[in-house]
């Protein structure tokens, strides 16, 4: 863990404010060095996905030219909701440091720790339909197919 890393994260989520938007910033590194800067743009990009953790893994897979950021770490001014830790999970990030906390961002109205317990989900109803199973057993069996 490295302090600066996590004061240009803030540094970030400060810039989110200025330009219209919400006070989350993220920074991604590998062996110390910056590979990728972003903050929230949901409002500007009218994207409810646009998170700064989001944001900065989308980067970075672009920057490094791959989906599997192994060896990354990823600093944000405040802990990611759900979604965000979800793609850091999918991404591969090694480590996670945030500053503020789902409490913190309860307090000014997001929804975080609300998410975090399961007292807002969005019902989901398992349809069963074996033409679904049956695409991805296919897929299973490709020899070109990409795991991730």
């Amino acid at each position: 863990m490295n302090k600066k890393f996590l004061d240009m994260a803030i540094a970030e989520s400060e810039k989110s404010v200025k330009l219209g938007s919400s006070p989350f910033g993220a920074v991604i590194v590998r062996n110390d060095v910056v590979v990728a800067r972003a903050h929230n743009t949901v409002v500007l990009k009218k994207d409810p996905t646009a998170h700064a953790e989001v944001n900065a893994i989308r980067l970075a897979c672009k920057k490094l030219g791959t989906f599997d950021l192994s060896g990354c770490d990823l600093y944000a001014s405040c802990e990611p909701c759900p979604m965000c830790a979800s793609a850091s999970t999918w991404a591969n990030i090694s480590h996670v440091y945030y500053a503020a906390d789902r409490k913190d961002a309860d307090k000014i109205g997001f929804r975080d720790d609300c998410m975090f317990n399961n007292k807002c989900r969005v019902p989901v109803k398992h349809i069963e339909n074996t033409s679904a199973v049956d695409t991805m057993n296919r897929w299973h069996k490709l020899k070109s197919r990409k795991k991730y």
